[in-house]
C-alpha cells in the first residue's frame, strides 16, 4: 500500500506493508516463482523481530544475559521458582492454553510473554483456547530449552530464519507483475468484481458468478483458487449444500484486523522489522517498521513509517472507530510505551 503524504508532512510517498510478510518458503518452486517475475526487484533482508516488555527489548531466541538484565534478578528468580512449582504441582489433564503454557513454562513467564499478546490477537481469554492448540504451536519449547539455547545463545528454533526476500517497494510488486504476466499473455485481470455465486457439479465448482461494472456475468472456469472465508464460500455455492454444512459454516468465527500507519519525524524509532507488544496497558499487539522491510519504502532518511498492528471483531469498538479517533490512539500508545513522543508524529493513515 502506499500513502502520498502532504508535501508539509514528509517530501516523498511512504509505502507500508499490511500485515508484514516476509519472502521465505523450502520450496524451491516457490521461491523461483517470485524471482522470475520480480528479478532484481527482490531484495535480500535481515530478519529481527523482538519482544517489548515494561520499556525493554527481549531477543528470541532468548539470551541469558539480556533477559536477566531485563527482568532484573529477583524476577528471574520469581520465573524459576514458578517454573519449580509448576514442575512439582502441575495441572493435571490440561484442557487450557494457559494451564498448558503454565505447566511447561511456569504460571510467572506465562503472563509476562504468553497471556497478554494471545489475548490480544484472539480476543477471548486464554482459559478459553484449547490446551492441543498450544502444544501444536510451542512444539519442541520449553522452559529448559529456552534457558539452554540462552546460555549457549543458539538459535535453533525450527521457525527462525536469518535472512528473508523481500520486494523492493513491498509485497504489491508481485501482484503488480504477476498481473503483467498474465495480461502479455493474452489473460485478462479484473478487479472491483464482487462474487456471488459458484455453480458446481460433480464435486468441482464449473463457473462463478459475479457483479461487475453494473451488471452479473457468468464466468466458465477449469479452476478455482478461493481466499474468501470458508462461512461466505459455503453460502456462496449452488446448488445450495445441506443445511448441517450451512449451519457448520454460520459458526465458524473469524477476527479480524486493522493497521494504523505513523508517519514520525525520528530517524528510526527500532531496527526490527516488527514488535511484539507484551504490554496491557496498550491495545496495539505488534507494531511494524517499514523502513527495515525495505529501505526504498520510507526514503526520507528524517522520518520514520511505523505500523501498529490491532486486532479486532468486525463492529466491534475498535472497527467502528473513525480513522482519527485511531490515529490519535496509536499516536497516544506509542507515546504510553515510550516509543514515539506525540509531537513527533506528522501524518496517520488506517
Amino acid at each position: 500500500s502506499t500513502r502520498d503524504w502532504s508535501s508539509d508532512v514528509c517530501s516523498s510517498d511512504l509505502r507500508f506493508d499490511i500485515g508484514g510478510h516476509r519472502f521465505f518458503s523450502k520450496s524451491q518452486e516457490v521461491e523461483n516463482l517470485w524471482t522470475e517475475l520480480l528479478q532484481d526487484d527482490m531484495l535480500l533482508r535481515p530478519r529481527s523481530s523482538r519482544i517489548y516488555y515494561q520499556g525493554k527489548f527481549y531477543t528470541y531466541p532468548l539470551k541469558a544475559g539480556e533477559s536477566l538484565r531485563n527482568l532484573g534478578l529477583i524476577e528471574s528468580a520469581r520465573c524459576v521458582a514458578s517454573y519449580a512449582w509448576a514442575r512439582l504441582f502441575p495441572v493435571k489433564n490440561p484442557q487450557s492454553f494457559e494451564d498448558w503454557v503454565s505447566n511447561q513454562f511456569g504460571r510467572r513467564l506465562f503472563g509476562i510473554f504468553f497471556k497478554t499478546y494471545t489475548e490480544k490477537v484472539w480476543g477471548i481469554p486464554c482459559t478459553e483456547i484449547r490446551a492441543d492448540w498450544a502444544a501444536q504451536r510451542i512444539h519442541g519449547l520449553t522452559f529448559v530449552t529456552a534457558v539452554l539455547n540462552a546460555i549457549r545463545n543458539s538459535g535453533t528454533v525450527k521457525t527462525l530464519i536469518k535472512t528473508f526476500d523481500y520486494p523492493r517497494l513491498g509485497p504489491g510488486m508481485l501482484w503488480e507483475a504477476a498481473a503483467r504476466k498474465i495480461t502479455e499473455a493474452g489473460g485478462r485481470v479484473v478487479t472491483e468484481a464482487r462474487v456471488v455465486g459458484l455453480n458446481h457439479a460433480d464435486g468441482r465448482v464449473t463457473s462463478v458468478v459475479v457483479e461487475h461494472a453494473g451488471g452479473r456475468h457468468e464466468i466458465r472456469c477449469e479452476q478455482v483458487i478461493s481466499s474468501m472465508p470458508l462461512s461466505a464460500l459455503v453460502k456462496n455455492l449452488s446448488p445450495a449444500v445441506p443445511p448441517g454444512i450451512l449451519e457448520a459454516a454460520g459458526g465458524l468465527c473469524y477476527r479480524d484486523f486493522l493497521i494504523v500507519a505513523l508517519a514520525c519525524r525520528k530517524p528510526d524509532v527500532f531496527p526490527d522489522n516488527w514488535v511484539y507488544i507484551h504490554a496491557p496497558q496498550v491495545r496495539v499487539g505488534r507494531i511494524q517498521n517499514f523502513r527495515s522491510w525495505s529501505p526504498e519504502m520510507v526514503p526520507d532518511s528524517d522520518v520514520a513509517c511505523v505500523g501498529l498492528e490491532y486486532f479486532c471483531f468486525e463492529g466491534d469498538g475498535l472497527w467502528s472507530m473513525s480513522d482519527d479517533d485511531l490515529v490519535a490512539l496509536a499516536t497516544r500508545e506509542m507515546g504510553l510505551l515510550g516509543l514515539v513522543k506525540a509531537e513527533q508524529v506528522i501524518g496517520g493513515a488506517v
